[in-house]
């Protein structure tokens, strides 16, 4: 064939690694909420729920089965809860409950920080050293199975304000659930990866930083995702005995009071409150394992 004198098409030059946006939070969140809402998961999350108050609304109002006599209906624990002048004197209108909440989110929010801070650093030491394990673990277990209620003398004789000793049986819980996460987290990691830093030179306060904690991180966050769960019914235990404020204290006064709407408002803030708490802590080890989210192939544009 013969030239027919065309130029070639110019080349398009490729994107620079420099001329590459990279994807902004923002984006990859929005991202990921619209895959979210795309898949089947909310919308089956919500008929959940509507088969629970469906239930919840036969048992007690439709069927009224003797078992369920006593049981506030669904129908008027949401008339009492949506009501500017609710019968019991808390509501969505009313300060007061919105104080129990606050002061519940305070405590769960001073426990959970303080196992954080020791419970973290003490199961990555259990899982790093074995000498360290042998002294302390023996008492560890053997304080773990102890009830909250059996700390609560204790916490009454060592502390003195009602306030400190609430914090603390919050926290005993949390703490025990957050160390035992992060040493089994330590001890999860492949003993070959702690060679293969050592043969390349590492120092082992090195490997440590850069093998051991990394490695345990998704241990560390299943750990606190439930301490948080479990930092909300110590504290309700808590509020119970000792407190004045507080959803525990709320549940536990509606209860004397023969208040059945009012239990039923603060077990239902008490379950939307921790599921939003657990859920936040769940975002912040996601944000902070963006390698392992992409690892499992949740995170991939």
């Amino acid at each position: 064939m013969g030239d027919t004198g065309a130029p070639p098409p110019p080349r398009q030059a490729s994107a620079s690694p420099a001329d590459r946006q990279p994807v902004g939070a923002t984006a990859l969140a929005m991202f990921r909420l619209g895959r979210w809402l795309a898949s089947p998961r909310p919308y089956l999350m919500l008929v959940g729920f509507a088969l629970f108050l469906g239930l919840w609304h036969l048992t007690v109002e439709a069927w009224k089965l003797p078992r369920f006599a006593k049981l506030p209906g669904l129908v008027a624990v949401v008339t009492e809860w949506a009501n500017p002048n609710p019968t019991y004197g808390v509501s969505l209108f009313t300060e007061e409950y919105y104080d129990h909440i606050w002061v519940s989110l305070r405590r769960v929010g001073a426990a959970f920080f303080l196992a954080t801070g020791l419970g973290v650093p003490l199961g990555l030491t259990l899982g790093w050293s074995q000498r360290f394990r042998e002294y302390v673990f023996p008492i560890f277990e053997t304080l773990r199975p102890i009830p909250i209620l059996a700390w609560v003398p204790i916490s009454i004789i060592v502390f003195r304000g009602s306030e400190t000793s609430v914090v603390f049986l919050t926290f005993i819980a949390a703490f025990f659930v957050t160390t035992l996460n992060t040493m089994l987290g330590v001890q999860s990691i492949d003993e070959a990866h702690v060679r293969a830093a050592e043969c390349l030179g590492a120092a082992r306060t090195q490997i440590f930083r850069h093998v051991v904690i990394p490695g345990a991180l998704p241990f560390i966050f299943t750990g606190l995702q439930i301490a948080v769960g479990i930092s909300w019914f110590s504290l309700v235990a808590a509020e119970m005995v000792s407190g004045e404020y507080g959803l525990g204290y709320l549940i536990n006064t509606a209860y004397m009071k023969i208040q059945y709407p009012t239990i039923a408002i603060g077990m239902i803030t008490l379950g939307i409150v921790g599921y939003a708490t657990s859920a936040l802590v769940r975002l912040l080890g996601n944000r902070m394992m963006e390698w392992r989210v992409r690892e499992l192939g949740l995170g991939a544009l």
